[in-house]
């Protein structure tokens, strides 16, 4: 038995794969003060539900892979731990210069950003490597130890060191790194040669320090929560969910927590690829995770995760770059948390502020008193009232009435009306988030599929697909935990790399093999840590490639482990050239290729386990009806049907609302949703249907 546990910012999601392979899902509220609190509670809540105790349930288990955001959550809040920075004398300032670039050029009203470490932590080593790992000049060793000296006075808490050109020799980093063990044991520490071996600075720089500033937090976390685990009865292996879509043990996660910075919206996409292969035949896919914080998306391309280099923690150019590929997601403020409010000027707005899991929207009773897009989704009739989270917990619908009553007075609109508004700015805000994935980077959303992942998602997707133009939505039955379904779905993931510039003119086949034979070594070594087999592993390994004078890489995976004659640098130069010609619409066959760095990715299988129906009882409930807001013509008379009473195949039409104990769909006019073999709901919105009124920004009606 496996436990996936995704902790978002409002509910914890738990998803458990049975020895019979079926899948059983759940939820319970997050708690912000103690996060492992709401993971035992979600597991309590799994327990009742399978008719056992908690700790007969945690005992029948040999696995559980976590979802976190611990880590995004202690650099975005600044309580990391107080954090050193060494780099080579002469250059302390690779973290304020970053790499350049603006996204709003002309408004000089921004200020220039701090640096991740400020300057007074910033501590400049005699030494210098050059560029071939010749020493140029001796690392200065009792300079090192007065900086340690420093470094106990000033009461560090990590150390992240970034001396340059170590890429190419390592020597005087390792050093650094002994000193610093000698005279500030317990103080965790980490080298740059050792966590991201590439070329640029900043990047590289950028990426050590936060990952010396999390170990501390997140080493605790990570102890206090297998500690909490082995308390409960559970006595198996615990992994952590990692930004490049896999999982790593949690032990190996403590020793490099940047891994788990998107820890869990890079598994969305993980289910999301595997239900638009079973149940859509388009090549792209849109994955939309809706919860109660964040609208996440990524996308799915010929059955490829999009990662992206360009990877920052906040706004580009004035947040941090983690210097690692990640899945590409795209997060913005919208969710079922979000809340509404009107600005001086009168001007409505949805997010990114969020009501989050205390006290959460106002329908939830625990002191909520501001308007969120939950309230009016109740206050529409989209939610049912007794039967939210399978009845477990109910709303309140006068309060949800009562907060969109006063935000209706501010606009001078009906109450439904003041809801509609509300959900429409949301919908107009996830659409264009969607577009800047897809119109703004060439793809065209109306050849895509719509997944729609969250407790939320099933509230807006088909009036999403409408505004985009998307064909078909699928719905999955595991949408309300879609995270930690592909957490279960995805595989223990090692990755490796290393630096060494070659071009194709001039290739050097006995440097270049043997930097890809010690990447091969490296990866048989992590498979055999993992306890894998060679059959239920893989190897993928990629050169970093670019055309001279170019200032960024692409990935181009190889063909083979070796490169050993003339023909195979050609197959190389010419996949390169297809690539470039596939990101940026040209390319220059004629050119030469420059390879800047190389590196291998390994995955290894944990579980035989596919898509699944899910193990829901059966909630009869019959024919049922109740009347729903609907733009323009507001309230119509909706059928409620029950998703564990559908006949796969089935067409229902709308208006129709779709229920689960943990999802809500709603089936609008003119729309037509059945149930696939599955268990998602595909969903085929109104085609050609007329343009609806909607409530503007400034909450007008527009006609």
């Amino acid at each position: 038995m496996r436990f996936a546990i995704d902790t978002g910012g409002t509910f914890t999601d738990l998803a458990i794969e049975d020895d019979s392979g079926r899948l059983h899902q759940f939820k319970a509220s997050t708690t912000p003060d103690d996060p492992v609190v709401g993971l035992l509670d979600v597991l309590e809540v799994g327990a009742d539900a399978l008719g056992l105790t908690r700790r007969d349930l945690l005992q029948r288990g040999d696995m559980l892979l976590h979802g976190t955001t611990r880590a995004i959550n202690a650099v975005v809040t600044e309580t990391t731990a107080r954090t050193a920075f060494l780099t080579t004398a002469g250059h302390p300032d690779i973290l304020l210069f970053r790499e350049g670039g603006r996204t709003r050029p002309f408004d000089r009203r921004r200020e220039f950003p701090d640096p991740y470490v400020p300057r007074s932590l910033t501590f400049e080593v005699p030494e210098r490597i050059g560029s071939q790992g010749e020493i140029v000049l001796p690392l200065d060793e009792g300079a090192v130890r007065l900086i340690a000296d420093r470094l106990i006075a000033v009461g560090v808490e990590a150390v992240g060191v970034c001396l340059l050109w170590s890429i190419m020799n390592p020597a005087h980093e390792l050093r650094v790194g002994r000193i610093l063990a000698e005279s500030l044991p317990g103080v965790p520490y980490t080298l740059s040669h050792r966590l991201n071996p590439i070329l640029r600075e900043y990047r590289r720089a950028s990426s050590t320090v936060i990952d010396a500033s999390l170990k501390p937090v997140m080493t605790e976390y990570l102890r206090g929560l297998e500690r909490r685990l082995r308390e409960a009865g559970f006595a198996g292996r615990v992994l952590v969910s990692t930004s490049t879509g896999g999982v790593m043990d949690a032990i190996e996660v403590a020793d490099a927590p940047i891994h788990a910075l998107n820890s869990g919206p890079a598994m969305a996409p993980i289910a999301g690829r595997r239900y638009a292969d079973a149940d859509a035949s388009m090549s792209t896919a849109i994955v939309a995770d809706t919860g109660g914080t964040t609208y996440d998306l990524s996308l799915v391309q010929r059955g490829r995760i999009p990662s992206s280099a360009e990877t920052w923690i906040g706004e580009p150019y004035l947040g941090h770059m983690t210097g690692f590929p990640s899945v590409a997601v795209r997060s913005i403020g919208a969710g079922g948390g979000s809340i509404a409010w009107v600005d001086e000027y009168g001007l409505l707005h949805v997010g990114p502020q969020s009501a989050g899991a205390l006290p959460g929207p106002a329908c939830y009773g625990r002191g909520g008193d501001r308007p969120t897009v939950t309230d009016a989704c109740l206050v529409l009739g989209y939610l049912d009232a007794e039967y939210f989270l399978g009845g477990s917990m109910k709303l309140d619908t006068g309060a949800a009435q009562c907060v969109l009553g006063a935000l209706a007075l501010t606009l001078d609109l009906g109450v439904e009306e003041a809801a509609q508004a509300v959900l429409d700015l949301a919908t107009e805000n996830m659409v264009q988030a969607i577009e800047a994935i897809t119109i703004d980077q060439g793809i065209d959303p109306t050849q895509a599929v719509l997944i729609g992942g969250g407790g939320a998602a099933g509230l807006n997707a088909s009036a999403i697909a409408s505004r985009l133009g998307c064909p078909r939505v699928v719905i999955p039955q595991t949408a309300s935990v879609m995270s930690a379904v592909g957490m279960l779905l995805s595989n223990l993931v090692g990755e490796f790399r290393a630096t060494f510039v070659v071009s194709s003119r001039e290739f050097d086949f006995v440097g270049v093999n043997r930097v890809l034979s010690d990447l091969e070594s490296r990866a048989a070594a992590f498979i055999r840590s993992a306890g894998a087999a060679d059959a239920d592993s893989s190897t993928t390994f990629v050169a970093e490639a670019r055309y001279p004078n170019q200032i960024w890489e692409l990935p181009v995976e190889l063909r083979s482990v070796r490169l050993i004659s003339a023909e195979d640098v050609d197959t190389l130069s010419t996949d390169f050239h297809r690539i470039h010609e596939e990101v940026f619409a040209i390319s220059d066959p004629e050119s030469p290729i420059e390879v800047v760095s190389w590196r291998v990715r390994v995955d290894c299988r944990l579980s035989e386990m596919d898509l699944a129906r899910v193990a829901d009882p059966n909630h009869e409930k019959g024919s049922r009806s109740r009347p729903v807001w609907f733009p323009p013509v507001g309230p119509r008379n909706a059928g409620v049907f029950e998703v564990s009473e559908m006949t796969p195949g089935r067409a229902v039409d709308g208006p129709a609302i779709i229920e689960s104990p943990l999802m809500t769909v709603v089936v609008g006019p003119g729309d037509v949703v059945f149930l696939s073999e599955w268990g998602s709901l595909v969903l085929t919105p109104a085609a050609g249907c007329e343009e609806t009124s909607t409530v503007s920004k400034s909450g007008r009606r527009s006609e």
